[in-house]
């Protein structure tokens, strides 16, 4: 899976767990867990950001 170093599981309430992962190339990904064959990758200063905003509640709208 191109060399990607996932984390253990960040379950949320109730069945949402997630899987950030890295790379040897400075990349970040994110998956379910169970499903990490398709995951979102962008660079890893990008995947911070966005998690970033969403703690700061920039994407509150969408809940």
């Amino acid at each position: 899976m191109h060399g990607i170093t996932w984390e253990e599981p960040f379950c949320g309430e109730g069945a949402s767990c997630y899987r950030l992962g890295t790379d040897d190339q400075g990349n970040g990904y994110i998956a379910v867990a169970g499903a990490e064959a398709q995951y979102l990758t962008d660079s890893r200063e990008a995947l911070q950001q966005m998690i970033r905003d969403i703690k700061a509640g920039k994407a509150d709208h969408l809940l």
